[in-house]
């Protein structure tokens, strides 16, 4: 896969190459507005495509390598010693002993022996195998002494290797220690102890096992049926969380502030799973069905927090709960504006020094942005101008009628005046936001679409027939159900148990709403642009936080007041001064900084301090109304 670009004022060509139709399709969805920007591959790579980086990866343990004497010696080999090594030796050292006071156990007593001096330090050493004779053969002939492995020696070291096998899994760098202990698990323990041999790594006749590192930074990259290693280490977090949740209702065994960090940190990985399903549906299908899914789907993830927010704020009169989702909705789009942006070019720019992007495309995405801020913050403008002109009718006529001359003379006339022209003003920006959406889909994938200039290379119809894809259309579609259900629950138990974190003395409800709960979902878009950034595609980078922005203003609020219309929640569509501003001048300073089509790591600083200062304005910020 490449990606070759040059930039300028002028619309930007860009050729992309794939293995095959499906992830060239899914690559050039990343470059159409309103189509989640998506970084992991779709459909299985050729292995032999790989780098060697990449292969040692997959590794089997089991080949080896030759002139690695020198190199064994390593800090992540002496950090397998402090944390595993010394105590798994440890345990077959005890199974040893105990084997030998069986006396007719003692052939596994010295297998474990030997094993505990492997254990302790196994990198360089080769255990070997020779005839293959496995236990079954040996419990077929009825020996006793495996009888007497099988229940006093096998069971300790199962229950050994399974803790060390879930740890350094879960560790990821360490995942070749958990290859290691499995292997030895499910082989080396279950082999005659006269056909167990270890030795120097110097030949690979029947080579088991041989491991040379405990650790690879790279293991980042690894993934299972397609999916990141952290998004599969992090959904037992969702079982867990559902399960304290819903079981411990009482807070008995389990906090609620426990209960709320387990719920909000499962937001990730079933951000990804949803991120991924989407991706695989829209490369595997047409246009329409993509838009579709992308539009829907792809804003699921909030969409269910902000309306479980509110049933819950509704239900309980929580007014707070209200102020909540609107800092979240402000967080996201400062996030988005600001953080993502910043982030992606101050790592791109240490890595390319300076990168260049579609100015153009960028200039469409500022503009969309100019229309959402202004449509959504447009009630917000209309009840200060207008609300102040009530109040001082309300002054002027109080004269006349001998009042004292304030505004609390006549209340309900002033709310209520302000009111009918403020309801169809929402419901008006309600409908012109996502018409203005449509439109921009059109302009920018049909009417206008060589903006983008998107040309797919010819290399991938020449070999790979037929791809393979790790997630079919209705697989996909499946695991989009299944992860919008899990976000329903684990949002409803982060608005039951957020009461703890919201009644804190020292720290700001808004500081919560526009960080934590804002920014929690959006990290798997964090790690996909700066992904985009590293390839010195910084092009994608920027469009990943203005098109989930675009979606907030255009997409997500509408629903929200189309929701409110149907099932009353109290949602009105006004925003606080601090939201106003930071959001204005958060467009502005992008929209500069897009306008020529540059960027390096000093411009991403400028937007990241800019943000951290806006996040200090929240964090000492009073409370809003209502908490």
């Amino acid at each position: 896969m490449s990606f070759l670009s040059s930039s300028s004022t002028f619309p930007c060509k860009t050729t992309i190459s794939a293995e095959n139709e499906v992830e060239a399709q899914k690559l050039a969805n990343n470059y159409k507005f309103g189509f989640r920007k998506w970084k992991s591959h779709v459909t299985e790579r050729p292995f032999q495509d790989r780098s060697e980086i990449v292969k040692e990866l997959y590794s089997e343990l089991n080949v080896i390598k030759p002139n690695t004497a020198g190199s064994l010696f390593t800090c992540g080999n002496v950090l397998y010693v402090v944390l595993f090594g010394w105590w798994i030796s440890l345990v077959y050292l005890l199974t040893s002993m105990l084997m030998f006071m069986t006396i007719i156990g003692i052939p596994h007593g010295k297998l474990c022996l030997r094993l505990a001096g492997y254990f302790l330090w196994p990198f360089g050493k080769a255990i070997q195998k020779s005839g293959c004779v496995r236990l079954c053969v040996f419990l077929s002939q009825g020996q006793a002494s495996v009888c007497v492995w099988m229940l006093l020696g096998y069971p300790p070291l199962a229950a050994a290797h399974c803790v060390l096998c879930l740890i350094s899994w879960l560790l990821v760098f360490t995942i070749p220690v958990a290859k290691l202990s499995f292997r030895t698990l499910g082989s080396i323990l279950l082999m005659a102890p006269e056909q167990v041999h270890i030795c120097s790594s110097t030949s690979g006749d029947g080579t088991i096992l041989c491991c040379y590192h405990a650790v690879n930074i790279y293991y980042y990259k690894y993934t299972v049926d397609g999916i990141n290693v952290f998004a599969v280490n992090l959904l037992p977090l969702v079982i867990v969380s559902l399960i304290i949740g819903y079981v411990d209702q009482g807070n008995h065994f389990v906090s609620s502030e426990v209960k709320f960090a387990t719920a909000i940190s499962s937001i990730i990985p079933l951000s990804y799973y949803i991120g991924m399903g989407i991706a695989s549906i829209s490369a595997q299908s047409n246009f329409a069905v993509g838009a579709v899914v992308n539009a829907t789907f792809g804003s699921i993830t909030e969409l269910t927090f902000y309306i479980t927010a509110l049933l819950r704020g509704r239900r309980l009169g929580n007014k707070c709960l209200e102020e909540i989702v609107k800092a979240a909705l402000t967080g996201t789009l400062l996030g988005c504006i600001l953080f993502i942006p910043g982030i992606c070019m101050i790592i791109g720019g240490l890595k390319h020094r300076e990168q260049r992007f579609n100015s153009r495309s960028a200039g469409v995405s500022c503009s969309l942005l100019f229309i959402s801020i202004g449509g959504v913050f447009a009630p917000t403008l209309f009840s200060k101008a207008y609300g102040n002109l009530v109040c001082e009718d309300c002054s002027n006529s109080s004269e006349n009628n001998g009042s004292n001359g304030t505004c609390c003379d006549f209340p309900p006339r002033a709310l209520f005046t302000l009111f009918l022209f403020h309801r169809p003003l929402v419901y008006t920006v309600s409908v012109l936001l996502p018409v203005s959406y449509i439109i921009g889909l059109l302009f920018t994938l049909k009417t206008h679409s060589h903006i983008y200039d998107i040309h797919v290379g010819e290399e991938h119809a020449l070999g790979h027939l037929g791809p393979v894809v790790h997630w079919s259309r209705w697989r996909a579609l499946l695991i989009l159900i299944v992860a919008t259900v899990l976000m329903s629950a684990c949002s409803d138990l982060i608005t039951e148990h957020i009461q703890p974190i919201l009644t804190h003395p020292g720290i700001s409800q808004y500081f919560i709403g526009v960080t934590v709960l804002a920014m929690v979902p959006e990290i798997p878009e964090l790690v996909n642009g700066i992904q985009f950034a590293l390839q010195n595609n910084i092009s994608l980078s920027l469009e990943v936080g203005s098109c989930i922005a675009i979606q907030v203003c255009m997409i997500q609020i509408p629903i929200l007041i189309l929701f409110n219309a149907v099932y009353d929640v109290g949602f009105v569509l006004i925003f606080s001064d601090l939201h106003l501003w930071a959001s204005i001048f958060s467009v502005i300073l992008v929209n500069y900084i897009f306008m020529d089509g540059k960027s390096d790591y000093f411009q991403g600083t400028a937007l990241v301090v800019v943000y951290l200062i806006l996040l200090a304005l929240y964090f000492f910020a009073p409370s809003p109304a209502g908490c």
